[in-house]
């Protein structure tokens, strides 16, 4: 197989990690070979030191349309023990997203649906193209989305997050962003250069401050006030001890 043909790409460029969902003939629908492909491609990205921060976009006109028709049909015949193999396997997924040391960013252009929306939630920021659409289907079909209603209840609040998974409407990006789902929406024309520009950002700062940032940003989730608080305090010093941290306060005197 070449790159070319893999359900997913990946190319590396001034610390940037792009990883593409390479299925656009299917809305780069979700399946085994492209959620294994991604988690592949995500711990690549993790261990090479080079990399600053990484990209999760879609070939094509869609971002990712969900499960595609084959898994959907697999569902439907599998026994309780391969479903829950299934159902883990995203799972992993998501999880990995928050364990991978650097930013993860997704760059959302037209359809992000079901799955394909809780997979562009699952990442550290989204970016929307002004014409990119997000919703949850899956009550349609009589399915739950049940995992990514985790990371929709962190996103945006409790009435809107039941809305969104019980009517089963898709929304606009400008209404996403309103809602807490996106961080920025950028016009269609301008969106690959005004994606790189943004990301090109965490270059300009502390590649171990946001690496620490981001470990103690998810570990607080299932804290106490107290107990994250306490958790700061070991990450404080962590932080104080880094190399980064030495040079970043001997500039600053030096200019004071």
């Amino acid at each position: 197989m070449t790159q070319d043909d893999a359900t997913v790409l990946y190319e590396v460029e001034g610390g940037l990690a792009r990883l593409t969902l390479n299925r656009p003939e299917r809305r780069n629908a979700l399946n085994e070979e492209l959620i294994a492909a991604l988690k592949d491609a995500l711990r690549r990205a993790d261990h090479d030191e080079e990399v600053r921060a990484v990209v999760l976009q879609g070939a094509g006109a869609d971002f990712c349309s969900g499960a595609d028709l084959a898994a959907l049909q697999k569902i439907s015949t599998a026994s309780v023990a391969e479903n829950i193999d299934d159902a883990r396997s995203l799972m992993e997924l998501f999880l990995l997203i928050r364990e991978v040391r650097i930013p993860v960013i997704s760059a959302v252009r037209g359809r992000a649906l079901a799955g394909g929306c809780g997979l562009a939630l699952a990442c550290d920021m989204v970016l929307a193209a002004r014409s990119a659409r997000f919703g949850f289907p899956e009550v349609k079909i009589g399915f739950v989305p049940a995992m990514v209603m985790a990371i929709l209840r962190r996103s945006t609040s409790e009435k809107r997050a039941f809305e969104l998974l019980t009517l089963g409407d898709d929304i606009d990006a400008e209404q996403a962003q309103i809602y807490g789902l996106v961080n920025r929406v950028l016009d269609d024309e301008a969106f690959d250069d005004e994606v790189v520009a943004l990301v090109e950002q965490f270059g300009r700062v502390s590649s171990s401050a946001v690496r620490l940032s981001k470990q103690l940003f998810y570990e607080g989730d299932a804290m106490t006030f107290k107990d994250a608080l306490a958790c700061g305090v070991d990450t404080n010093v962590i932080a104080r001890m880094t190399e980064d941290c030495r040079k970043g306060i001997e500039r600053f005197l030096k200019k004071s």
